[in-house]
């Protein structure tokens, strides 16, 4: 509430002789909360709570900034950086989450999701070394170990054992150097379609603050697998061809082969899925945030089916089926079915 009075003071302060309306539009993970203020003529724009003792918004300003000649990201229309407010364009109340839940039409949801698509392939396109952090081997394998501290031990309730933990060891020697020898290219990071908006023209991209330069299937990954909608194995793949032939014809430095992509799509996945359900599993039992934890499940699905899908990758199936068990649709690996009837071309 003290913060919330300072913003109303600050907006004040900005627009004297204005009577503005603040209401809360939404909060993310860590402690930014955004609102919305409408005007006396009817407009509206996002206002940034990002607490200076909390949080550091320098890396959001020259994100944005790198970001907006090849994206729809909001303007910086105002800033406190000691206060830690920031006055934003309002690309309105749709995300596309909302829009592909509430549209059944399979074409309709293809066709945003496309859209998302060639918006990340025009983020790509502008990558160059060196001016973002590294996604490194540091930070890939500081993300991992998220899993067994906060999923496993925490959430679980069970820390490895020994012969888990050598389980734990083989999966990463064999899952980090085929991650690292991704080509690198400009990194969202949570490129997932709760920060996608439905706007007009190409989708706006929110949330980017976390940008880095790593691996060029991480977020196509974090799109077409993410944690809040689901898509069948035939669509996913539908979607993930899609964008190797663009990004080819970009001159991404995607796999040459789509079997080649599809595998680091699904090596890049795993190292993701990890991630998250560590970090979902940390939201809940360190800062009390239960709101995502019922989406951990999703993630293990995924591991499971995964894991099992390729061979190097047994010792982390053998460990997911010790910590969580199996279920009835584990067996299930229809990937060789959808590759051999899936016939895609680039104008479809």
């Amino acid at each position: 509430m003290q913060r919330l009075e300072a913003l109303k003071a600050w907006l004040a302060t900005q627009f004297p002789d204005q009577t503005i309306t603040v209401e809360f539009a939404a909060a993310d993970a860590d402690f930014r909360r955004y609102f919305r203020a409408t005007f006396p003529d009817g407009s509206t724009r996002i206002v940034m709570d990002a607490p200076p003792e909390k949080m550091n918004t320098d890396a959001y300003v020259s994100v944005r900034e790198l970001f907006a000649p090849a994206a729809n990201v909001p303007a910086i229309l105002l800033r406190d950086r000691e206060q830690g407010f920031m006055l934003l364009e309002d690309l309105g109340t749709i995300t596309l989450l909302a829009a592909l839940q509430h549209d059944e039409w399979e074409m309709v949801r293809k066709h945003l999701l496309l859209e998302a698509v060639d918006t990340l392939i025009e983020i790509q396109k502008i990558s160059q070394p060196g001016v973002l952090p590294e996604y490194d081997h540091a930070l890939l394998l500081r993300e991992l170990n998220l899993f067994p501290e906060w999923y496993v031990a925490r959430e679980l309730g069970k820390p490895l054992t020994f012969a888990q933990r050598q389980l734990w060891d083989a999966a990463l020697q064999v899952l980090l150097p085929r991650i690292e020898a991704q080509g690198k290219v400009y990194v969202h990071r949570d490129y997932i379609v709760r920060n996608l908006m439905l706007t007009p023209g190409k989708p706006g991209v929110l949330d980017f603050q976390d940008a880095v330069y790593g691996p060029v299937s991480y977020d196509i990954v974090s799109l077409l697998r993410d944690a809040f909608i689901g898509w069948d194995e035939e669509f996913v793949l539908d979607i993930a061809v899609r964008y190797w032939e663009k990004a080819r014809a970009a001159g991404l430095p995607v796999a040459a082969t789509i079997d080649e992509f599809y595998r680091d799509f699904e090596w890049m996945g795993v190292q993701r899925h990890l991630k998250v359900a560590g970090i979902f599993a940390r939201l809940y039992h360190r800062d009390g945030k239960d709101k995502y934890r019922a989406e951990i499940p999703r993630f293990i699905k995924y591991l499971k089916k995964t894991s099992r899908r390729y061979q190097e990758l047994q010792p982390l199936f053998q460990l997911l089926v010790e910590l969580v068990g199996l279920d009835e649709d584990d067996n299930d690996d229809s990937i060789g079915s959808v590759f051999s009837h899936t016939r895609i071309s680039s104008d479809q």
